[in-house]
């Protein structure tokens, strides 16, 4: 059984186009350790030959392998036009029997020694499916694609890939990751821009349960499909919020927790050799969010801060939840510690100067380090493992 990807950005790069290519295929073997099946990239394809027991596992992978704009099963058939149209009569044939009424043949010739054109073989192979199909050129409902390589692939192109660069090419993050909508996605959108990462999570039990915890691992997870390997670091929060609770003003509680929040992603980003901080915040979808508040948090970071989302709506970042599959896990009804003792009255145009002196008010430094030697830390695999780790 032949599997077939159409790798896409990657073809765009210079004289560092093998490294990209090199770490696509080692990703992608990564996946399918123990399955035996064979990787190989040529010519701006990614094919998997592998035992067709490995099916579910293959099509997996392609579904969540970074890299990509699309795959499908193929057909592998001997380069005369004979095989090439018997071929794509039944794959033709299986289409009409989906319900597909009209057709188009995409013919593509790389091995410029086979004696005929694309133009040609799209005309020849097309003869026998005019019986099963009408064509039509503008908007078919299938296209059948022919490829003449070092062998022929006859294949309908019908799924979607992970757009992207691989996972690996551009460093490692680290993101803030809750239980909501966002944060995920943002993960997902710095994992398409090739960079491996890590996740911190916020955990104040007992005002926050162990399902709102249980409910962030299996983000992770899901997360962890699309990145192969990720580690989740979950921080005991509770004393820290409750000297904030304590000590700063109402108004300023949201905002003194992301401050918080950053203090100890720096002291976790230099441990996991992380070269930027990531978080799901988009410009004016809260309180905290606007660019006076975020310009107080960023003013905490002793790391590039990234922000993928800052231009999307909530139905943009909806979408790709869908798409990732973290929606339903998201809107669970537990509650993370980001919403706990939120104040009626946010400050919403916060300044770094009184941001410093209300954190310093706080004498939370100590509680802080306490809380990152404390962590919990998991090891997720796109297997589905989940391992509990130390540091």
């Amino acid at each position: 059984m032949t599997y077939l990807a159409k790798i896409g950005e990657l073809t765009l790069k210079g004289s560092n186009l093998q490294e990209f290519e090199n770490l696509l295929k080692h990703n992608t073997a990564k996946y399918l350790e123990g399955t035996g099946a064979k990787v190989s990239l040529r010519a701006g394809r990614l094919y998997i030959e592998c035992e067709d027991s490995f099916q579910e596992k293959v099509e997996f992978t392609l579904n969540h392998l970074i890299g990509i704009t699309g795959w499908a099963k193929a057909t592998v058939c001997d380069k005369t036009i004979e095989a090439i149209n018997k071929a794509v009569y039944d794959l033709a044939k299986l289409e009409a029997e989906r319900g597909c009424k009209t057709f188009k043949i995409d013919a593509r010739r790389a091995d410029k020694s086979f004696p005929m054109n694309s133009y040609e073989i799209c005309c020849e192979a097309a003869g026998d499916v005019e019986a099963l199909m009408k064509v039509d050129v503008h908007k078919p409902d299938t296209t059948i694609y022919v490829e003449v390589r070092e062998k022929t692939f006859v294949y309908v192109d019908s799924n979607v890939g992970c757009r992207g660069l691989p996972v690996g090419c551009s460093g490692r993050g680290l993101l803030l990751l809750s239980g909501g909508l966002d944060s995920p996605v943002a993960g997902y959108r710095m994992l398409r821009r090739g960079m491996k990462i890590e996740c911190c999570y916020f955990h104040s039990y007992p005002y926050t349960s162990e399902e709102a915890k249980q409910k962030v691992v299996t983000l992770a997870q899901k997360l962890a499909y699309y990145g192969i390997t990720l580690y989740l670091n979950v921080i005991p929060f509770t004393d820290v919020q409750m000297k904030i609770k304590e000590k700063a003003p109402e108004a300023w509680s949201t905002l003194m927790l992301r401050v918080c929040m950053m203090k100890v992603a720096n002291r976790l980003a230099g441990r996991c050799k992380a070269k930027c901080i990531i978080t799901g915040e988009s410009v004016g979808q809260v309180a905290s969010q606007t660019i006076e508040n975020m310009t107080v948090t960023e003013h905490f970071a002793e790391f590039p801060l990234l922000r993928p989302l800052c231009g999307m709506d909530k139905e943009e970042i909806i979408k790709d939840s869908y798409f990732i599959d973290t929606y339903e896990t998201s809107i669970l009804p537990y509650e993370d510690c980001c919403v706990l003792f939120s104040p009626r009255h946010p400050v919403l145009r916060g300044q770094p100067e009184e941001a410093e002196e209300i954190y310093k008010n706080l004498e939370v430094d100590e509680l802080i380090e306490k809380s990152y030697k404390e962590r919990e830390i998991y090891k997720l695999t796109a297997c589905g493992e989940i391992e509990k780790k130390t540091d």
